[in-house]
């Protein structure tokens, strides 16, 4: 299985992509409830993520990086953190982020 079909099939299943074309047409931006639940998944799943981009109104905002925080991409409370942040400094904003999905789950 290929990375994008494991995200496909196993972390964004039943949620909606908002990206409007703001973005490169394969980045998928998620609502705060759909992209809590992203999160959710990929901690489940043990998935790295190295960074989050928030996005208000099409317009990409500042990325947020593991490395700005002093963590390890599959440290979960790093891209937890960085969402309560977000929610609390802006309200409704979309949310993308950048995964790796290991060898050992794909081969699964």
């Amino acid at each position: 299985m290929e990375q994008t079909d494991f995200l496909e099939q196993k972390i964004f299943v039943d949620l909606e992509n908002q990206n409007s074309g703001f973005d490169k047409p394969d980045v998928h931006y998620f609502s705060e409830e759909d992209f809590e639940k992203v999160i959710e998944r990929a901690e489940h799943f043990g998935l790295s993520i190295y960074l989050i981009k928030p996005a208000k109104d099409g317009e990409i905002q500042k990325e947020i990086l593991h490395t700005d925080l002093k963590k390890k991409a599959t440290d979960p409370n790093w891209y937890k953190k960085t969402l309560k942040t977000l929610r609390n400094q802006q309200p409704d904003l979309l949310y993308s982020a950048t995964y790796k999905v290991s060898a050992k789950l794909l081969a699964k």
